[in-house]
């Protein structure tokens, strides 16, 4: 059987046990709590200790001043055997016995391993998988994406170019260059 010793500062701890194939332990201030706890940093209903598979996770019942783990304030915590967490200020020491420890490790499905391997690619570009294709893709939004960056910032340049020619001349800008081009442009006369 699972146990769960409470110890409120300045008072002797108390244990509890309870049997593994219970669902669910609700704890705090109030006397109709599985677990009544006298302290005033203890909600009136303060948390469940809830039965999932492979073991037990402590979950915070919307309390005032919550459940944690390391000084840290969570709303729900997983429990390992040996664990101390604190419900309000009072300690919470959750311990299973090496039986319960394995019927609980046999409840859970082994978690896959974190490392896979990636198929390997072709070496034709047009063979790529979609997912290749699409960073690719990708890559292409962030040049497109600079290059109209550019034309804007051409454009916004080309403008205020204008409007101070026009300013200082009284002229178009446009006629300017079209005037200058054509003097250039201009087959040359010989001279005399």
């Amino acid at each position: 059987m699972p146990r769960i010793t409470i110890t409120v500062p300045e008072k002797n701890a108390q244990p509890y046990r309870f049997q593994l194939d219970r669902q669910k332990v609700s704890l705090g201030r109030g006397s109709d709590n599985d677990i009544a706890i006298e302290s005033g940093s203890v909600s009136v209903h303060h948390a469940e200790m809830r039965r999932v598979e492979g073991g037990y996770e402590l979950h915070d019942a919307g309390s005032t001043n919550g459940i944690k783990l390391d000084g840290v304030r969570y709303e729900v915590i997983s429990l390992r055997s040996g664990a101390t967490v604190k419900i309000g200020d009072v300690s919470f020491d959750f311990q299973l016995n090496d039986e319960e420890s394995e019927a609980l490790a046999r409840e859970k499905p082994p978690e896959p391993s974190p490392i896979t391997r990636e198929a390997e690619l072709p070496t034709t570009p047009s063979a790529r998988p979609v997912a290749a294709a699409a960073s690719s893709a990708s890559g292409g939004s962030g040049f497109g994406a600079t290059l109209i960056l550019l034309v804007l910032a051409a454009a916004a340049f080309f403008a205020g170019l204008a409007i101070r020619h026009q300013k200082d001349t009284g002229g178009s800008l446009i006629e300017a260059i079209q005037a200058k081009t054509a003097v250039k442009s201009a087959p040359a006369t010989p001279v005399k």
